[in-house]
């Protein structure tokens, strides 16, 4: 295992590329693509190579640096608009998620001051690698804040996957259940498919297999039959954007799991970093939702599961109200009504 609690590292520096591990193959494969130039790292943010807020952050940051090492540019005013014309090709790639505006703006910070173009490179480099350590010690803590909230035994409902391979390492929701395992072996987590792109299925079975904590496997559309026998104790997902009221923006689906949860009296939480909460949101209404490829729902590895010409909505994600969820996680605590003012409170550190 590595120092992240997890084996598998979904993004790193090796040399001057960007390597990360292809989210599409798994649990089937591991395949690792390597990244010399921004445009390959926007493709595989774009086609879901890699995916979840913060570890789409974490691309995004390296992207920039790599922007900076492929141009050829020998001055600073050539270098800055280069480097514009890759943050604005990296923040077309996924509009919902939140992280990745908010490390493009990270380096925006670095490259807008007039400086040596060799300079800007170092830094936007190191830069991007400081993004990656500040996220796995983000969700150690976001774990370590959210443990304390479950029962013994507890049976919780997740959706997605908000783990190691959504971040840098270690995990958002998964997270908290990692470090809950670490104090309770006797936990369940029923884990939701998540269509169309299964991500529960293919990614966050796998890492809970990876770690022996034990799972069960149930489609999306069995979430109400348990919870209405009484088998789930808590629920707990990841955010791709938090708005300032406590809205909550994540995969497609999550907004049913709180409305199950709110009617059956189930806590529902939300672990996500303070990069993923948007102040400048007043509500979810204004929370952009990215429409992906009706492929996705026609199609099933490959293979055609539905009528040729069938029209397709494929909405990525929902919003969550924030009056269906009982905490927000972050690694600055736990966050309670009204959020509008706890979670400003987190964004300044308080």
């Amino acid at each position: 295992m590595s120092k992240t609690g997890y084996s598998v590292k979904t993004i790193e520096w090796q040399g001057d590329e960007v390597v990360m591990i292809d989210q599409r193959l798994l649990p089937l494969d591991e395949k690792y693509i390597h990244h010399q130039t921004w445009q390959e790292v926007a493709n595989s943010i774009k086609t879901m190579v890699i995916r979840g807020a913060p570890a789409i952050g974490v691309a995004a940051a390296m992207g920039m640096a790599l922007a900076a090492m492929q141009s050829p540019a020998d001055t600073y005013a050539e270098l800055k608009k280069d480097l514009d014309a890759a943050a604005r090709g990296l923040f077309e790639t996924r509009p919902t998620a939140y992280n990745l505006g908010w490390a493009l703006e990270q380096q925006a910070q670095i490259y807008e001051k007039e400086g040596d173009p060799g300079q800007i490179r170092r830094r936007l480099k190191q830069r991007s690698q400081e993004i990656l350590e500040e996220d796995i010690a983000m969700c150690v803590a976001m774990g370590e804040h959210g443990a304390p909230l479950f029962p013994q035994g507890a049976r919780i409902l997740t959706h997605c996957n908000a783990g190691a391979l959504a971040t840098a390492g270690y995990g958002t929701a998964l997270g908290v259940i990692r470090s809950l395992f670490k104090r309770d072996k006797n936990i369940m987590v029923y884990v939701d498919e998540t269509r169309p792109f299964l991500q529960g299925a293919r990614l966050t079975a796998w890492e809970l297999k990876q770690e022996g904590i034990p799972y069960c496997l149930i489609t999306d559309n069995m979430a109400g039959y348990f919870f209405k026998e009484g088998e789930i104790d808590a629920v707990v997902v990841g955010s791709d954007r938090i708005a300032a009221n406590g809205d909550v923006a994540n995969k497609i689906g999550t907004y049913t799991v709180s409305v199950l949860a709110k009617v059956h009296n189930v806590p529902f939480y939300v672990a996500a970093p303070t990069s993923t909460v948007d102040m400048s949101l007043p509500d979810g209404n204004h929370i952009p939702i990215e429409e992906r490829d009706p492929a996705e729902v026609t199609h099933f590895q490959g293979s055609r599961c539905a009528t040729t010409g069938t029209p397709v909505c494929n909405p990525a994600f929902d919003v969550t109200p924030h009056e269906n969820v009982t905490a927000i996680i972050t690694e600055a605590g736990v966050h309670r009504e009204p959020y509008r003012e706890s979670l400003a409170a987190a964004k300044k550190g308080k």
